[in-house]
C-alpha cells in the first residue's frame, strides 16, 4: 500500500485509513500521534535528531532473541566487557528492556542514578572507556515494575536515543527483552536513517528456543536489519572434576548450528555452559577477566573477534 509509511508496524491500516493511529497495531508506533490527527503524515522529527545524536556512535549492535532466559544480557555485558578490553575503544551499552532491565545487576551498577548535564543525560561509567543507560537507573527500587504500554516505552526508548549524551562511541552495544513487539519496532524505526551493524541473535540448542529464535531473524528480514550471526548459548558443560561433558539442553533437531544454515545466516560460535558465569553476573563483575583460563572465555574472545571482522567489514563497504 503506498500510504503505508516505511517500517510501519506490522497490519498498518495506511495513513489514508479512518483507523489511522486507532487500530491496534498502531500502538506504539512512532507516527500513531501524527496519524489520529487531520494533519497530513510526516516523518517524526526525532529520527532525524536520533541520526544527528548517533553520528557520533561508529558502531551499532543489537542483540536480540524471541526467547527469554537464553542469556542476551550476559551475552550483552560480555561483549561490551570483551570490546572495552581494548582501552582505545569507547564502549556503550543501552538497556531497552524496559520491564525487566538487569544490564545494571550484571554490570555492577545496581542503585547508580542518571545524572543530567547541558547536553543530556549522562550514562554510568562501569569503567572510563564503558558507559550505561538503562531505566533501572530511573526506579527507585530494583525491585520496582514499570507497568507501561507501548506508547510510554516508546517514548523512553527515543529519550534514550536522542537525549543521552553518548560522546564519541565506536560501539554502542544494545540490549533487548524477548519478542518482536514495541520495543523492537521502536529501536528499529528510530535507528532507520542512521549505519546499524545488524544484530546478534542469542539462544540456547533446545528446539523449544529455537522455534522463537526462528521468528526473531524473520523480523530482522522484514525490517531489513542485517543479522551479524546467531550465538549459541549455555552450549553443553564440562563438569570441572571429571571433565566429562554433559548436554543439559539437547539439541534434539541439531540446535543453533543447524538452524543457522537453513535460515542462511551466520553463525558466530557456542558458548558452553560455566556456574561461574552465573556468579560473575549476581556480583556483577567480568567473567573474562575473573575466570581468563576458562573455555567459555575463549569462546566468548573467539565470538566478539567474529564480530568485530564483521563491523570492519560494514565499515569498508559504506
Amino acid at each position: 500500500m503506498a500510504d503505508v509509511p516505511e517500517n510501519a508496524p506490522e497490519h498498518c491500516p495506511g495513513t489514508g485509513s479512518e483507523q489511522a493511529g486507532k487500530g491496534a497495531a498502531c500502538q506504539g508506533c512512532p507516527n500513531q500521534s501524527i496519524c489520529s490527527s487531520s494533519k497530513p503524515l510526516g516523518p517524526d522529527p526525532a529520527v532525524e535528531e536520533v541520526k544527528e545524536r548517533m553520528s557520533t556512535v561508529k558502531h551499532k549492535i543489537l542483540v536480540l532473541s524471541g526467547k527469554g532466559g537464553v542469556g542476551k544480557s550476559t551475552f550483552t555485558a560480555h561483549l561490551a566487557h570483551g570490546l572495552a578490553a581494548d582501552e582505545s575503544k569507547q564502549i556503550a551499552v543501552l538497556d531497552v528492556d524496559i520491564c525487566g532491565p538487569s544490564i545494571p545487576k550484571v554490570m555492577g551498577l545496581e542503585g547508580e542514578q542518571v545524572h543530567q548535564s547541558g547536553s543530556g543525560w549522562s550514562p554510568v561509567y562501569v569503567e572510563d572507556n564503558l558507559g550505561v543507560m538503562s531505566v533501572g537507573f530511573l526506579l527507585s527500587s530494583p525491585s520496582d515494575a514499570v507497568i507501561w504500554r507501548g506508547p510510554k516505552k516508546n517514548g523512553l526508548i527515543k529519550q534514550f536515543l536522542r537525549d543521552v549524551d553518548w560522546g564519541d562511541v565506536d560501539f554502542l552495544v544494545v540490549d533487548t527483552p524477548p519478542g518482536t513487539s514495541d520495543e523492537h519496532l521502536s529501536i528499529v524505526q528510530y535507528l532507520s536513517n542512521t549505519h546499524v551493524d545488524g544484530a546478534i541473535i542469542i539462544t540456547t540448542p533446545q528446539e523449544v528456543a529455537l522455534l522463537d529464535v526462528r521468528k526473531e531473524i524473520n523480523f530482522c528480514n522484514k525490517v531489513k536489519m542485517p543479522v551479524i550471526g546467531v550465538v549459541e548459548n549455555m552450549s553443553g558443560f564440562v563438569c570441572p572434576n571429571c571433565k566429562k561433558e554433559s548436554q543439559i539442553f539437547p539439541p534434539t533437531t541439531g540446535g543453533a548450528e543447524k538452524m543457522a544454515t537453513e535460515m542462511k545466516v551466520p553463525f558466530l560460535g557456542k558458548v558452553p555452559l560455566d556456574p561461574r558465569i552465573g556468579r560473575c553476573c549476581d556480583e556483577g563483575k567480568s567473567f573474562l577477566s575473573e575466570v581468563p583460563e576458562s573455555p567459555a572465555t575463549n569462546a566468548y574472545k573467539q565470538i566478539i573477534q567474529r564480530i568485530l571482522d564483521h563491523c570492519d567489514k560494514r565499515l569498508e563497504e559504506n
